[in-house]
């Protein structure tokens, strides 16, 4: 996962780039033969010194390495960001970067 997060004014701008497969469950039947090997992104949360500042819960309708943007109030430079994501077979990838 990259993540940038940079502040600006008041208003912390995050962009975040998910490194997944997001194989759906039409994929995964043309290539294996059964749905089951499907696996996509299911979650994905942002948290600042706790707190949670963004949440999403995904299907399959997002492409390949999807990225994420959203803006939030509330941090300083020099916070953590901490993004994590979870995706249908229960892999989680998390991923830390200060605000700058």
């Amino acid at each position: 996962m990259k993540i940038k997060a940079k502040l600006k004014g008041d208003v912390i701008d995050v962009k975040a780039l998910a490194k997944h497969e997001m194989m759906t469950y039409d994929v995964a039947k043309k290539k294996t033969g059964d749905r089951n090997n499907a696996n996509f992104i299911t979650h994905i949360d942002a948290k600042v010194n706790g707190k949670v500042v963004f949440e999403a819960s995904t299907s399959q309708f997002l492409s390949k390495n999807p990225i994420f943007k959203f803006a939030f109030k509330g941090a300083k430079k020099g916070d953590e960001l901490v993004m994590s994501w979870v995706d249908l077979k229960g892999n989680t990838v998390t991923k830390t970067e200060k605000i700058k």
